[in-house]
C-alpha cells in the first residue's frame, strides 16, 4: 500500500520510502509467471527453509526421551583407544536409559554411535551439510541433515539432558563452549558437561583456571559446570546422579 502523501510504500510490516519504493506489489511478482526464479535465493525464502529445518527436528525429536550428546573428533581412528572409550561409554549410557545424540559422522561420533545401536538403544546422528561430505555413519538408527549449523546447534541442546566431549577439534569446542555459555547464564538448566580425556582437556582447563578466573573473566562456579574425567563408569554416572 502506498501513501502518496508522504511517500511510504508499506510492505507487511515494513515501511519503505523514496528509491527503496519497488515498482510492482507482491502479489503482482508472485501471480508473474515470466519473473525471475532469483527469489528462491533470497533471505526471505531462506526464513522458510530454516522453519522447515525446525519442524522436521522437532517432529523427529520430540519423543526421543532422556539423551545425552556425544562429541568429538571425526578424525578418531578405529584402533585409537579414544573411539572404544566412546563406544563403551555410549552402550553404558544406552543401559542407563539414555538415547544417544552425536553429529553423526566418523571418528569418535561413529563410536558413540555404534555403542548405543550396538547396545539396542537409540542412536541418533544430526549431521550438517559440508563442502566435503561426510554422511552419517552406519550406525546411525535416527539420522537428520541438516543445512545450517544454528538449528543443529538447538537440536543437540533442545533434546540432551548434557554433554560428553571427547577430544575434538574446533567444531567440538564449537559445541562445547557453546554449552558452556548456556548453563553460565542459565538458558539452560541442570546441564552437567563432561570433558572426556584428562590429558588432553589438562591445558584447556589449566588456562580456563589461570587465566580466565585469574583475570575476573569468570566466577570460581563457572569451573564447577566442567567435570573432567577419564573414566568411562565415572562419566556416565555424573548424569545418572542428577536424574
Amino acid at each position: 500500500m502506498a501513501d502518496h502523501v508522504n511517500n511510504s510504500f508499506y510492505k507487511g510490516p515494513v515501511r519503505l520510502r523514496g528509491d527503496h519504493i519497488p515498482a510492482s506489489t507482491t502479489d503482482q511478482r508472485l501471480l508473474d509467471t515470466g519473473g525471475s526464479a532469483d527469489w528462491v535465493h533470497t533471505d526471505p525464502w531462506r526464513v522458510l527453509r530454516i522453519q522447515a529445518e525446525f519442524v522436521e527436528g522437532f517432529g523427529q525429536l520430540a519423543e526421543l526421551g532422556p539423551a545425552v550428546s556425544v562429541f568429538g573428533s571425526a578424525r578418531t581412528s578405529p584402533d585409537d583407544p579414544l573411539y572404544e572409550a566412546a563406544r563403551e561409554l555410549a552402550a553404558r549410557l544406552c543401559r542407563a536409559g539414555y538415547a544417544v545424540v552425536t553429529g553423526g559422522g566418523p571418528g569418535a561420533m561413529e563410536a558413540a554411535n555404534r555403542g548405543a545401536h550396538e547396545c539396542g538403544g537409540v542412536s541418533v546422528g544430526l549431521g550438517i551439510e559440508l563442502p566435503h561430505e561426510q554422511g552419517l555413519n552406519e550406525f546411525v538408527d535416527i539420522g537428520i541433515n541438516f543445512r545450517y549449523f544454528f538449528v543443529r546447534k538447538t537440536m543437540f541442546v533442545k533434546y540432551s539432558q548434557g554433554f560428553v566431549v571427547m577430544p575434538g577439534g574446533f567444531g567440538t569446542l564449537d559445541e562445547l563452549f557453546e554449552a558452556l555459555t548456556l548453563a553460565q547464564t542459565g538458558k539452560v538448566t541442570t546441564f552437567p558437561i563432561v570433558l572426556f580425556g584428562t590429558e588432553y582437556w589438562g591445558g584447556l582447563i589449566d588456562w580456563i583456571r589461570d587465566t580466565m578466573l585469574a583475570d575476573g573473566k569468570i566466577s570460581p562456579a563457572d569451573l564447577d559446570l566442567i567435570h573432567v574425567t577419564d573414566d568411562v563408569e565415572d562419566a556416565v554416572a555424573w548424569f545418572v546422579a542428577r536424574d
